[in-house]
């Protein structure tokens, strides 16, 4: 069996239908579809026995409640296909999509291919990617701009990367987490340019709702990569994250601060601007100008 697609399955009886469909129907047929029921308290564990019996290649696992994290390692430990991927059960793609990325998979223990972000809302974006190969992996992280898109889905992983590598349970944004680890067990990431995964806006989620405690665990995620990957782009992205966390708590910055050319290569305005001011007034005095520009906002 070449890919293993893993669901995890939480209160979500209005799109289950439309995501399982979207996997099942999948020109590329060389596929298990796993549904982790996440002590559902919906329809959803019946919907997801009907879809076992409608289709062979789908099978079920009904667990307690443990998270999206626990979800997905139940679903890892089940998997058998050579490769493995992840789709959020609010989410779906293109029908064309797995064949596209395991044609180019081969040689590959990584494959990232286009995404849709909050699909369906005013903040909708396409995020595309260009044919390259990586072999190493800081210029995958760095160059490529992976830090901004960790997702689990967009991805398949040859399931060996995950032989000691499993998503952290009780933590959230746990796809930054976990990327980096499998970068460490992989020898090329491939980004290709067909596919396409619709990542739905959903105003009860993480990236909408997240609060103080978890942008710190977010930002915990990225200080541990800074120590190993760093250039001015990925350490103003981690400013950027750091100020949203001392805004939520009210607590001081504990990034290191580092000086950084407002005119480095690949830098964004806003962060030109903000590295302009880092550099004049340092972390802490951006903070306390971030709470009250924001307070004056409010």
């Amino acid at each position: 069996m070449k890919l293993s697609v893993i669901i995890p399955v939480y209160n979500v009886k209005a799109t289950l239908d439309r995501c399982v469909e979207s996997v099942a129907g999948q020109s590329f047929r060389d596929m298990e579809i796993i549904l982790v029921d996440d002590g559902s308290p919906d329809g959803c564990p019946q919907k997801c026995d009907e879809w076992s019996r409608k289709d062979r290649r789908i099978s079920v696992i009904h667990k307690q409640n443990g998270g999206l994290s626990d979800a997905r390692n139940a679903g890892l430990d089940s998997a058998q296909g050579e490769y493995v991927t992840f789709v959020d059960s609010d989410d779906y793609l293109d029908t064309d999509t797995y064949r596209q990325v395991m044609a180019k998979a081969a040689d590959a223990d990584i494959v990232e291919f286009p995404l849709i972000k909050f699909f369906g809302s005013q903040r909708e974006q396409l995020v595309s990617f260009r044919q390259s190969d990586f072999g190493d992996m800081q210029a995958y992280w760095l160059q490529a701009h992976a830090y901004e898109h960790c997702y689990a889905w967009n991805k398949a992983y040859r399931r060996s990367l995950f032989q000691e590598v499993r998503f952290p349970v009780g933590r959230v944004f746990e796809d930054v987490a976990t990327l980096p680890l499998l970068l460490e067990h992989a020898g090329k990431v491939r980004t290709i340019d067909g596919g396409l995964y619709y990542y739905c806006a959903n105003d009860a989620g993480i990236t909408a709702t997240a609060t103080g405690k978890e942008l710190q665990m977010l930002l915990d995620s990225h200080l541990g990569v800074l120590t190993q990957w760093c250039d001015s782009r990925y350490y103003m992205h981690v400013v950027n994250i750091q100020l949203d966390v001392c805004h939520a708590l009210g607590t001081k910055p504990v990034l290191s601060r580092r000086w950084v050319w407002p005119l480095a290569a690949r830098l964004t305005l806003s962060q030109r601007i903000k590295a302009l001011t880092l550099d004049l007034i340092g972390i802490k005095g951006l903070c306390r100008l971030d709470r009250i520009m924001k307070g004056s906002r409010s």
